[in-house]
């Protein structure tokens, strides 16, 4: 006797969410050429600002990070051309090689915030307790990768989780390039500095729930709970921010980091 076919709650069968679509190929390919002008505007713009004010070298540890955190990029690019020219088992075995890479920024992040936050101490203008902003990032992106990776056999939810993790560490990127400009637009204060931190990134990944809604008629379930997991980030974050208690807690975790 054949197995009978699963069958909601109406006894109709659930709907099988189309792993993949025609314009699949271009629609992530150019989130992800978007994802990084933000990236090179923004960084770009800083570098170039520090060496035409003749300012230090920067420490060496941001020349790792840096390093690290565009080999990020530059390997999920190639990721996503791997898939887009069917070349599946390249994909696979480089996998491996990015799951290193993702843990070494969840460390390195953290660590380089720190180091730079403990060398601005004192000086004016500094603000301790964006250090919520930059830890909840990782957070962020370590829940999602890691979601992704485990989700690797499922290439409808493993897409939606690596991209969704990927985009909401370009915040900083396109925060030095559009932040203040967003913050003015939100009328400054907390929903300004949710802007400047948060809206151009929320807009691309949100962009991939519309992109399913047109060409799919329904959201994924792995792309909703991923949403949910950054929006409990952004909140914590701001929330930590706007704390008097954390900005004194960031303070002396700053003061104390020893290098």
């Amino acid at each position: 006797m054949p197995a009978l076919a699963p069958t909601s709650v109406t006894g109709v069968p659930p709907r099988r969410f189309p792993a993949d679509h025609p314009w699949d190929r271009n629609f992530h390919l150019i989130v992800l050429v978007i994802a990084w002008v933000g990236i090179l505007m923004g960084f770009g713009g800083d570098i170039a600002q520090h060496i035409e004010k003749n300012r230090p070298p920067y420490p060496f540890i941001v020349h790792v990070h840096g390093a690290v955190f565009t080999g990020w990029l530059v390997l999920f690019t190639v990721q996503v051309l791997l898939v887009r020219w069917r070349k599946l088992k390249v994909h696979r075995q480089l996998g491996l090689a990015m799951a290193g890479v993702a843990l070494m920024m969840v460390f390195l992040g953290p660590a380089t915030a720190l180091h730079m936050e403990h060398l601005k101490m004192n000086q004016p203008g500094t603000d301790p307790a964006f250090l919520s902003i930059q830890l909840t990032d990782l957070i962020a992106f370590a829940g999602l990768i890691a979601a992704g990776l485990m989700r690797r056999k499922d290439p409808a939810s493993h897409r939606r989780l690596m991209l969704l993790g990927t985009l909401y560490i370009t915040d900083a990127g396109f925060a030095r390039w559009m932040g203040d400009a967003l913050s003015a637009a939100f009328g400054g204060g907390v929903p300004g500095f949710w802007a400047a931190c948060y809206a151009h990134t929320t807009v691309l990944m949100l962009s991939l729930g519309v992109y399913d809604l047109v060409t799919r008629r329904r959201l994924h379930p792995a792309w909703i709970f991923g949403m949910m997991w950054i929006a409990a980030n952004q909140v914590t974050a701001i929330a930590l921010h706007e704390a008097p208690w954390w900005g004194e807690f960031a303070k002396k975790v700053i003061a104390a980091f020893p290098w």
